[in-house]
C-alpha cells in the first residue's frame, strides 16, 4: 500500500541521509557475506554485525548522527535476505547503488499514535526517526494490521511511503465461468471472450521527447549540471510510463478476478524470452537490435506483472497452461498448422475456414486447456500423453 510523500527541503536531505546510512550498512554486511566460502570461518550473523555497528557508531560521528533504528533494521533485513537465499526462495543479496536503491525500512508499533496520523481528508503524516512528521497524500485508509513501512525515492526524485500489508484476495462471482488470457506484444492481454486490452504507455509526443532527451544525454559532458537535469527529465518520463503500466495491471487483474472463477494464462518463461542476443566476442549474436527492441516491448506489455497480480488477487483460481501451438490451433475444429495464422492479428483455419482474431483464438484454446504434444497429438493440457488424436472439446 503506497502513498506519495511530501517532505520539506530539510526533510528531503534528512531522508537521503537515512538512505545513505542504510545502504552503507547493507553493503558492509553484503561484503562480509560475499567473501565467505563454505569450509571457512562462518560469516558473522546479525548479533555480531549489530555489535560491530555499535562500535562503528562510537568511532565515526557521521554514522552516529544517523538513526540507529534505520541502521539496525538494514542489518535485520540483510539477515532475512540471507536466510531466504539459503532456503532457496530468493536470490543472493547483492550490492545497493546510490541513485538506484534509495530507501529504508521502519518496523514499529502500528497501534501507537505517533506512527501515523491523519490531518485532513487527503493529508496524513508518518513519523520517521530523526526526521519528524512527514506529510503524505492520504488516498485510502491504512489497515490496522500494518506493522512496518518503507520509505523510498525513485529516480524521478519522488518520495513514497509503503505500508506492509498483505491485501485480501478478490472474491470470485461463483458462476463457474472460465476465461483464457493470451499475452502478446501488439495486444497485451486478449481474452477468450473477445476483449482486447493493451498496457498504457507514453503518448506519441512523449515518446518523441524521450528520444530527444536521450540524444541530448549522449552529448552531455559527464558530471555536468546539464547531464544531471537531462537524466532527471528522462527519469520522470520513465516513471510516468511505469505508473501507467502498473495502473493498467491493477485494473485489469482486479476486473478479471471479479468476473471469472477460473483464469487460465500461458505458462511463459519470460526470463528466458527476454535474454539478450548479444553473444560473446568470439561468437557475436545476430539481429541484436531487433531482439533488444522485442525485449523492451515484452517488458512494456507487463506480462509478468499481470500474471503475478492475478495469482495474488485470485489465489487458487489461476491455472498456467502450456502455450505450445496455442496460436496455430483452430478453436473451431482443432486443426493445427503454422499457415493458420496469416498475420499478427488474422487467424484463418486452412481446414474449416474459421476466421478470428489471432490472439482471441489463442485465448480460447488456453481457456479450454488445449495444447499439442511433442508428436502433434491434440490433447487437453495436463492430461496423460496419448499417441492418438484427442477429441476436441466444444466451444463454450
Amino acid at each position: 500500500m503506497r502513498f506519495r510523500l511530501q517532505p520539506t527541503p530539510v526533510q528531503d536531505a534528512a531522508l537521503l541521509e537515512h538512505c545513505a546510512h542504510a545502504r552503507y550498512v547493507w553493503n558492509l554486511a553484503c561484503e562480509q557475506h560475499l567473501h565467505w566460502r563454505p569450509g571457512r570461518v562462518s560469516a558473522p550473523g546479525y548479533a555480531e554485525q549489530s555489535r560491530q555497528l555499535t562500535e562503528a557508531r562510537r568511532e565515526f560521528a557521521w554514522l552516529a548522527a544517523g538513526s540507529q533504528t534505520v541502521q539496525q533494521q538494514a542489518l535485520r533485513d540483510f539477515a532475512q535476505a540471507v536466510t531466504n537465499f539459503f532456503a532457496g526462495t530468493h536470490r543472493r543479496p547483492r550490492w545497493r547503488k546510490a541513485g538506484v536503491h534509495e530507501g529504508f525500512r521502519i518496523v514499529g508499533q502500528r497501534g501507537r499514535q505517533w506512527d501515523v496520523r491523519r490531518l485532513s481528508r487527503m493529508v496524513g503524516e508518518v513519523w520517521v526517526p530523526k526526521v519528524g512528521w512527514v506529510r503524505f497524500r492520504w488516498s485510502r485508509d491504512i489497515p490496522a494490521e500494518a506493522k512496518s513501512f518503507r520509505v523510498n525515492r525513485d529516480r524521478a526524485g519522488r518520495w513514497h511511503v509503503c505500508f506492509a500489508v498483505i491485501p485480501r484476495p478478490v472474491e470470485g462471482p461463483g458462476t463457474g465461468v472460465v476465461v483464457g488470457v493470451d499475452r502478446g506484444v501488439a495486444v497485451s492481454a486478449a481474452l477468450s471472450t473477445g476483449e482486447l486490452s493493451s498496457a498504457s504507455g507514453l503518448r506519441e509526443t512523449e515518446a518523441e521527447r524521450l528520444g530527444r532527451l536521450q540524444r541530448r544525454l549522449a552529448r552531455a559532458a559527464p558530471g555536468s549540471n546539464r547531464r544531471r537535469r537531462i537524466k532527471i527529465a528522462i527519469a520522470r518520463l520513465k516513471a510516468r510510463e511505469t505508473d501507467r503500466r502498473k495502473d493498467w495491471v491493477e485494473k485489469t487483474s482486479t476486473d478479471l478476478a471479479r468476473r471469472f472463477d477460473l483464469i487460465r494464462v500461458e505458462d511463459l518463461k519470460i526470463k528466458n524470452m527476454v535474454r539478450s542476443a548479444r553473444g560473446t566476442i568470439a561468437a557475436p549474436g545476430v539481429n541484436v537490435r531487433a531482439k533488444a527492441g522485442l525485449n523492451r516491448s515484452i517488458h512494456a506489455a507487463g506480462w509478468g506483472q499481470l500474471a503475478t497480480r492475478l495469482e495474488q488477487k485470485a489465489a487458487g483460481r489461476v491455472e498456467k497452461i502450456d502455450p505450445a501451438y496455442s496460436s496455430q490451433i483452430c478453436h473451431a475444429c482443432g486443426h493445427c498448422a503454422a499457415d493458420n495464422r496469416e498475420s499478427q492479428a488474422v487467424f484463418r483455419c486452412r481446414a474449416c475456414g474459421h476466421v478470428d482474431h489471432a490472439d482471441v483464438n489463442a485465448a480460447k484454446n488456453i481457456a479450454v486447456g488445449r495444447t499439442v504434444t511433442a508428436r502433434g497429438a491434440l490433447q487437453p493440457s495436463g492430461g496423460a500423453l496419448n499417441r492418438e488424436p484427442q477429441p476436441v472439446p466444444s466451444s463454450a
